[in-house]
């Protein structure tokens, strides 16, 4: 065999391996990108496309680490079995679709908004301290808005609010933010005000978050 057909053997016995590793590489690709759909998928809660709890603690941590005046807002649905048990179990996932969409609309879009579970949501924004205040009253009367279900029919709704902000509290601890608004939400729930954590808030006692009001606490938002 001459050298010349030597050299095209080797190329041909080369090209072949590379072409026959390429298929399951192409494969491969295809494979990685629909893990990472997936993937993508399982972070966000279906209903209302938002953050579920892993993702949204991870991406609250990371604004927190990186910005400065930040506030943790937690928001639960008022009397939502009510709407379950009057409207149907359709009305109330259109009641939380709108509140997931009403949250990530007064949010903005570097925040980080989450569905924790149930009916029950949070939000880390950046927001200065001297505005919190008019921010908490617009997302009140955003959350009181009723909501228009498919077939004309109309939920009257309402949420309660608490927020801890990182310059009034002085820590950057999404855990720690998390229960003071917690807290501060069950001092006005019910009450169709919004409510801001004070540094006392950190130290209530709670059972899995929840607990009852204490009065004394400053509030604002509109009636209920």
């Amino acid at each position: 065999m001459s050298s010349l057909l030597r050299v095209q053997g080797r190329f041909g016995q080369r090209t072949l391996l590379l072409t026959t590793a390429a298929v399951p590489l192409t494969g491969w690709a295809v494979h990685a990108v629909t893990l990472h759909r997936q993937l993508a998928a399982t972070r966000k809660d279906p209903l209302t496309g938002l953050l579920r709890r892993d993702s949204y603690t991870a991406r609250a941590r990371r604004l927190l680490a990186r910005r400065d005046d930040l506030a943790v807002v937690m928001v639960d649905q008022d009397h939502f079995k009510a709407v379950n048990d009057d409207f149907g179990h359709p009305a109330g996932d259109a009641v939380l679709a709108a509140t997931g969409a009403r949250l990530t609309a007064w949010a903005g879009p570097r925040a980080s908004v989450g569905r924790l579970g149930g009916d029950e949501f949070a939000a880390v924004v950046q927001v200065p301290a001297a505005s919190l205040e008019q921010r908490l009253a617009q997302l009140v009367r955003m959350l009181h808005t009723p909501v228009v279900l498919e077939d004309g029919r109309t939920v009257d709704v309402a949420a309660s609010v608490g927020a801890a902000g990182t310059g009034v509290l002085g820590t950057r601890d999404l855990t720690v933010l998390q229960r003071a608004a917690d807290a501060a939400l069950y001092d006005g729930k019910h009450t169709g005000r919004a409510v801001v954590a004070s540094p006392a808030h950190i130290t209530v006692p709670s059972i899995n978050g929840r607990r009852a009001g204490r009065p004394g606490t400053a509030v604002w938002g509109r009636a209920a």
